[in-house]
């Protein structure tokens, strides 16, 4: 890297920066630099505005902070100071500021004092930056929608079929094509199942035999199987809908129970859907998720009064027998998916437990929570103030021996809530998940990139064994003072190239895309896996696709 080096930040906003030797240390001067939109403002570390006043012959530095964000990168908050707001809603939504150039300290600190204030433009706040990531700026051909496109014309094609005649199989029992997507769509968000297939997928093709582009296939599939989970649950839909309609076509060899339960189960499913639509599901996120919660378990309790029904019925006689009920109902497929649905429902909730927990806050952004027992490197947990309310994912952080953390950032109601009135005891599912990171293991060299508190679900792979040769890059602002004294020296006595922490504090920001592809080349790294905002994780993949680089973030659905 060059000594001096235009950068712009993971949100769009260039700046000089000079590298430091040592990561955590306080340059001796800071840098000034001036902006086309405002020459009295200078970037300082994290989104942080600073403003520069001339006394006698030297400048001084007045940091103020800025607002909390759903961005990893920040940890500032201030809710009076409106014009930092402004431009850190700048940043956020990744808008291009005018390039700077560096100009000698003492002239700057003059032009500041004779210039007067301008007022920088409003933004719209980050929530629609994020919005426009999940609704626009994925793409039309992403993974995640190739496979939702793909079970959903397999299951309409099928509909059709049955409706001209052609799938005689599928037009004599459309409710156990309805049923069977219920089991897929519930298979493909079950953690324990998916806990097993991660493992066998990193066992399998974790060798260095295995062609490369087999490897980044199985991640971007096993990444996006919202995609099967979602069309899928259309998928059931339709086929209820066929299921209903042949139904009122032939009443008279049909129950008005039947119908009822069946009409009520399509109303749950519909409701589901669209509850899990994206926009809806971005903007009122606890509606999204007690709806397919309620509604979902309501589905399975009716789903089995319909087989039920539907098994004891005779259409004959137009009466419910229980003449042979049992033997008549372990034979039918109905049943066993039934079956299996439901044991995929409840598994995880037999494993929930109130844990005690050990809560500590190095500052007013962020909290530690620890916990008993160690946990494999790039697993996730889930955590709850109330189990039948609100679940909240975080990486863990462990050497897999006696404990485990996980670092929540304060960006909401809830990891806010941890630092006001840290509780002494929350709710998990013992039963830990894997993500994105836990596929470390299946390449050989990777490169892993995050900002801020993202950095939680990669240092377990600093901490304990991991058969990837692995190099950490982080951004962020005040390791110590942010995150504590234990994460800042976790991070220390690695070699330079293999964990590379870039202190926004005393670098200023960088352009993380720009570096997170200078850095995998020089590394020879296979693949890079990020986790950032979901803008910053977005600029990261495409820069290292457009270089050639395999490389996978978080996707809203993940």
């Amino acid at each position: 890297m060059s000594v001096n080096r235009r950068f712009s930040s993971c949100r769009g906003v260039a700046f000089e920066i000079k590298p430091h030797a040592d990561l955590f240390a306080i340059p001796s001067a800071p840098i000034i630099n001036s902006n086309s939109r405002s020459i009295r403002s200078t970037w300082l570390p994290w989104g942080s505005f600073s403003r520069v006043a001339h006394a006698s012959s030297q400048l001084s530095l007045h940091r103020s902070v800025s607002r909390t964000s759903s961005h990893f990168c920040d940890v500032d908050e201030d809710e009076d100071d409106e014009e930092d707001a402004e431009t850190l809603a700048d940043i956020e939504e990744g808008h291009e500021l005018a390039d700077q150039e560096k100009v000698a300290a003492a002239a700057a600190a003059a032009e500041v004092s004779s210039l007067p204030p301008r007022p920088l433009p409003r933004k719209e706040p980050s929530s629609s930056s994020r919005l426009s990531v999940i609704l626009l700026d994925q793409g039309l051909f992403t993974v995640y929608k190739r496979l939702f496109v793909v079970c959903l014309v397999l299951n309409i094609t099928g509909v059709v079929l049955a409706a001209t005649d052609e799938f005689s199989y599928a037009r004599n029992r459309p409710a156990l094509f309805s049923i069977a997507n219920i089991f897929a769509l519930v298979l493909c968000r079950s953690e324990a199942f998916l806990r097993i297939v991660f493992w066998a997928a990193v066992k399998v093709l974790g060798r260095w035999w295995v062609p490369l582009r087999v490897k980044t296939a199985t991640t971007s599939f096993l990444q996006c199987l919202g995609g099967v989970h979602s069309g899928c649950g259309v998928s059931s839909v339709a086929w209820l809908v066929y299921a209903l309609v042949l139904t009122l076509k032939d009443r008279e060899n049909t129950s008005p129970e039947i119908v009822a339960v069946a009409s009520a189960i399509l109303g749950l499913l519909g409701f589901s859907c669209l509850a899990a639509f994206p926009l809806i599901r971005h903007l009122h996120h606890n509606v999204f998720e007690r709806t397919h919660r309620f509604a979902g378990w309501t589905a399975l309790a009716l789903l089995w009064v319909f087989v039920t029904l539907t098994i004891s019925f005779d259409p004959v006689t137009k009466s419910y027998v229980s003449d042979d009920f049992w033997s008549g109902l372990t034979k039918t497929q109905e049943f066993w998916f039934t079956v299996g649905i439901t044991v995929l429902i409840i598994t995880p909730w037999l494993t929930v437990r109130r844990v005690p927990v050990r809560m500590s806050s190095p500052s007013g952004h962020a909290s530690i929570i620890k916990f008993d027992g160690g946990v494999k490197a790039g697993i996730l947990g889930r955590i709850s103030p109330s189990p039948f309310s609100e679940w909240h994912a975080f990486g863990i952080i462990s050497d897999d021996k006696k404990e485990h953390m996980m670092l929540a950032g304060a960006v909401g109601d809830f990891t806010k809530s941890l630092v006001a009135n840290p509780p002494t005891h929350l709710w998990v599912r013992q039963v830990h998940f894997a993500g994105l990171p836990y596929l470390t293991n299946m390449y050989g060299k990777v490169l892993l990139v995050a900002t801020g508190s993202g950095i939680c679900v990669f240092l377990s792979f600093l901490l304990q064994p991991c058969k990837a040769d692995v190099c950490l890059l982080w951004v962020t602002k005040g390791v110590e003072q942010n995150f504590g004294r234990e994460i800042k020296e976790w991070m220390t006595g690695h070699p330079e190239q293999k964990v590379i922490v870039h202190d926004t504090a005393v670098l200023g920001r960088p352009n993380v895309s720009e570096m997170t592809v200078e850095t995998a080349k020089k590394f020879g790294a296979e693949v890079v896996i990020v986790t950032s905002n979901p803008q910053g994780s977005k600029d990261v993949v495409n820069a290292c696709k457009a270089s050639g680089i395999a490389a996978f973030g978080p996707i809203w659905d993940s």
